[in-house]
């Protein structure tokens, strides 16, 4: 191969044409690079995998509404509910990862049913990137007044001289509502029957009927019907000033009972980092701007500012530990 020589006067030439020829390449090159940093470009589809109405519906439509705001593009929720939440979880997972698909997940959907469920379609580690555990809602157990309890402690009682006669309702075995009694019945001895519904609308509507006695429930959910004085609530899992009276279920005297509900955000694995972390960091803004954020508490949802990576490590803990207990009480759910 024959070096090119070139005089001085071509030199020159060449040299004033460099700069230009690098402009060009640049410019071809922000054109065909996928476009992460003017994301969104479009409008964004957040998946619900849950019927409207619900706690996860509540916080992922403020949460949409906020970010439209926030990154001056819609985001739009998609409700996609059936089979405990994993129909809605796989389109999510199985998604582009590309940013315009975003799951709004409970904590059943992602920390609860990966140990439930003999086979799922989807992976939850290996195909959904986390990106911000969102909000708590506190949950509590609450009784219809035909029941005559006045305190978790009578309750207690009553499961344990009547084992397994108390009705109580839960949106399916498996769910947070289901497992929430499994643990008192394994932190106290008692017994109760269990009621399940194919989600918490119908559930609540045998709740206030008192055709069910009690039921285990997120608080953003039931606190209408407690300050109505139609359900008494007993104890709850976290103090709550929405509920200043209300004690926890550690101070209503039964220990080692554990749960927690969580409204989050995940994306599909292989999302970009930089749209992971524009997403994490506008859901953090959305919910301490004064036009959204109050409204959050005034649905007993507790905003969390965790970073993705914080999120990801408490949720493997979360399935760990639920695994471990779904196991040792042998609760299978087919798929």
């Amino acid at each position: 191969m024959k070096l090119l020589h070139l005089r001085p006067r071509e030199l020159r030439a060449l040299s004033r044409l460099l700069p230009c020829l690098l402009a060009f390449f640049l410019a071809v090159c922000a054109v065909h690079a996928p476009a992460q940093e003017s994301w969104p470009a479009r409008p964004v589809r957040v998946v619900v995998p849950s019927s409207p109405g619900g706690g996860t519906d509540t916080f992922a439509r403020l949460l949409a509404q906020g970010l439209s705001e926030e990154l001056k593009q819609q985001f739009v929720v998609d409700n996609r509910p059936g089979a405990s939440g994993n129909i809605g979880t796989d389109a999510v997972a199985k998604a582009q990862p590309d940013g315009y698909t975003v799951l709004v997940s409970a904590t059943a959907s992602v920390a609860i049913n990966p140990g439930l469920y003999r086979s799922l379609p989807f992976n939850v580690e290996r195909d959904l990137q986390p990106v911000a555990r969102g909000v708590n809602s506190p949950m509590a157990f609450c009784v219809h007044p035909s029941l005559g309890v006045k305190t978790l402690g009578e309750l207690v009682a009553l499961g344990k001289r009547e084992p397994g006669t108390t009705p109580f309702a839960s949106a399916g075995t498996g769910s947070t509502t289901y497992l929430g009694v499994k643990l008192l019945e394994e932190a106290s001895g008692a017994r109760f029957l269990h009621v399940p519904y194919k989600g918490v609308g119908p559930a609540y509507q045998d709740l206030l009927g008192g055709q069910v006695k009690f039921m285990f429930t997120d608080l953003a959910s039931v606190l209408q019907y407690v300050r109505a004085g139609r359900v008494a609530a007993l104890a709850i899992n976290e103090h709550s000033h929405l509920l200043p009276a209300v004690l926890t279920i550690a101070e209503a005297g039964v220990a080692g009972v554990e749960i927690s509900n969580s409204f989050s955000v995940l994306l599909p694995a292989g999302t970009a980092p930089a749209i992971v972390r524009k997403l994490s960091e506008a859901t953090q803004r959305v919910m301490k701007a004064p036009d959204i954020g109050p409204k959050f508490d005034a649905q007993a949802l507790v905003p969390v500012f965790d970073t993705p990576e914080q999120f990801a490590a408490s949720l493997k803990k979360e399935r760990t530990a639920w695994a471990a207990f779904i196991k040792r009480n042998g609760i299978v759910q087919e798929q």
